[in-house]
């Protein structure tokens, strides 16, 4: 019986230590961004697709890279580049729940980049974002790891 139990015991660590490995990022088909670069967004002013040989992990998640200076700037300061709310859709953020987003509907505002699910609900969230913006901020804490 006391295997048993100790069994029982391992087998939910377990569980438990794969929760808290889980990525905080909206990945797709395992690549963060859908694959794009987020530090074009910046530099560039547009998504671009990162190569399958520029890639990066951080933060549990597959980050890819149009060059190899995206790539460079990308691993000096991750937080400046990487989308808001781990790429999830900044308007459901602020309506409160998670949402896959496209990587052509995109805002940096701030200094910030956000996502958002399509380029609707896009122009949806511009229309008062710094409010979006707050509210989504209050929320991401309690759903940054919820499925």
């Amino acid at each position: 019986m006391k295997k048993i139990i100790i069994s029982v015991f391992a087998v939910i660590a377990s569980v438990v230590s794969l929760k808290a490995q889980q990525s905080p990022v909206f990945i797709y088909s395992g690549k963060a961004i859908r694959g794009f670069d987020p530090v074009a967004y910046f530099t560039d002013g547009k998504p671009v697709p990162g190569k399958e040989e520029l890639k990066y992990e951080w933060n549990n998640a597959t980050w890819f890279f149009a060059t190899q200076q995206h790539l460079d700037s990308f691993k000096v300061n991750p937080e400046r580049f990487a989308p808001q709310y781990g790429g999830y859709c900044a308007y459901g953020l602020s309506e409160g729940h998670k949402a896959p987003t496209s990587p052509d509907a995109w805002t940096i505002a701030e200094g910030k980049l956000y996502l958002n699910y399509n380029t609707k609900v896009m122009a949806t969230w511009r229309k008062d974002k710094e409010q979006r913006i707050e509210t989504a901020d209050k929320n991401w804490p309690a759903l940054k790891n919820k499925e």
